[in-house]
């Protein structure tokens, strides 16, 4: 009977959600070429919001959410198991995230022409690329903004949590003010802090902005502790109420939060830009109001119209959502990496599907989407192998 009721209130957009993020993440991540990217899968180079800059700041909405639903087994009491498990998440997902920027550069390093080295020299050199493996990233960010939220989640009172959310983003937002903190250059507090502490070799060369850097984590954590509250004004409610009650009041509260953080962030940004690069307050409210606002809609189209035919693309990813971001990380490095002989010389899978599969068809930027949408479709097939036989890879 319970185990009934807990199947028949699982909101299966929470899932959608998940995967139309990382799909998007995959997407955006491999197009066929960064000189022809399609317009809307482009970030937006230092001020402002595109399509793209969307997917990262809702999927960590969605963690937050998340991260509510399964501490919520504890009671939210700090307990040894429970820390034990955050602690041992939060070090496997920021040490995978190590993992990927040593694999990538291992392979690439190591397909490169190194004629005057030997096989010996040539493999160390290959595997030894910590001087300057780059330290942050974004599983480093989910990996950090999801130990501090679990950790504010289980020893702080949740109705505090939104004082502490507003802390984190003035104190942000005065710390840019003070520290030239929208110059696109490295006179920017955040690139200073970065290249004091990470140092240049191990940081994201953008200007001398890492848009995952430590600075930059601070309106991150606010951003998935934003999730958590939603997460808990959203299925903190009367177990007695029955299902379409349940939704109803759903929708109702994200509709309503969404607009507010939406509005908010828009009409702050005459004072305080929107930015990805430095993830602004503003960029926190207004794609954290657009999240809410789109879960809404996920929930009115299949839980509550029941419109779900079209759901199992999307939820193959859902349901091992960080699986499927590593997974197309690594396909990617080894696509980009592994070459075979063509013509006169030599090209990669990627190469080869691009240059020589799609571009001739579609052009230059529709080939380059192409490939992105390709390579999307080739995630899946091995993501809905594991949706179908119920395997499920928690990280």
């Amino acid at each position: 009977m319970n185990s009934q009721t807990k199947t028949n209130k699982r909101i299966l957009a929470l899932d959608i959600l998940r995967g139309v993020t990382i799909a998007g993440m995959i997407m955006v991540n491999n197009p066929g070429t960064w000189g022809h990217i399609y317009a809307p899968l482009r970030h937006a180079e230092w001020n402002g919001l595109t399509p793209t800059d969307l997917v990262f700041p809702f999927f960590m909405f969605i963690m937050g959410i998340s991260t509510y639903i399964s501490l919520k087994k504890y009671n939210f009491e700090f307990s040894h198991a429970a820390v034990l498990k955050i602690l041992k998440r939060t070090i496997i997902i920021f040490l995978i995230g190590l993992a990927i920027g040593w694999f990538s550069r291992f392979c690439y390093y190591w397909a490169g022409s190194h004629e005057d080295l030997s096989f010996g020299e040539q493999l160390w050199a290959s595997v030894w690329t910590f001087d300057r493996i780059r330290i942050l990233g974004v599983m480093q960010r989910l990996a950090l903004c999801y130990g501090a939220t679990a950790v504010i989640a289980l020893t702080m009172k949740h109705r505090h949590i939104p004082y502490l959310i507003a802390t984190l983003l003035v104190g942000y937002f005065i710390l840019l003010m003070c520290g030239n903190g929208f110059a696109y250059n490295e006179t920017n507090i955040l690139s200073i802090v970065d290249r004091a502490i990470l140092t240049p070799a191990h940081m994201y060369k953008d200007n001398g902005i890492d848009p995952e850097g430590l600075l930059s984590t601070i309106p991150s954590i606010a951003h998935v502790l934003l999730g958590f509250c939603v997460g808990r004004m959203m299925l903190d409610s009367n177990k007695t109420e029955n299902r379409e009650t349940l939704l109803n009041s759903h929708l109702i509260k994200l509709f309503l939060i969404g607009t507010i953080l939406t509005f908010a962030g828009f009409l702050l940004s005459y004072g305080c830009p929107i930015n990805k690069k430095i993830w602004s307050p503003t960029f926190v409210l207004t794609t954290c109001g657009l999240a809410s606002s789109f879960l809404a809609l996920l929930i009115w189209i299949i839980d509550v119209k029941g419109y779900k035919k079209w759901c199992t693309f999307f939820e193959a990813f859902g349901v091992n959502p960080l699986f499927m971001y590593v997974l197309g990380g690594v396909l990617s490095i080894l696509f980009g990496s592994i070459s075979f002989p063509w013509g006169d010389g030599s090209i990669s899978i990627h190469g080869f599907l691009y240059k020589i599969v799609l571009m001739p068809i579609f052009g230059e930027t529709g080939g380059s989407l192409a490939y992105a949408l390709l390579f999307v479709a080739i995630n899946w097939c091995i993501g809905y192998q594991l949706y179908k036989r119920k395997i499920y890879i928690k990280i």
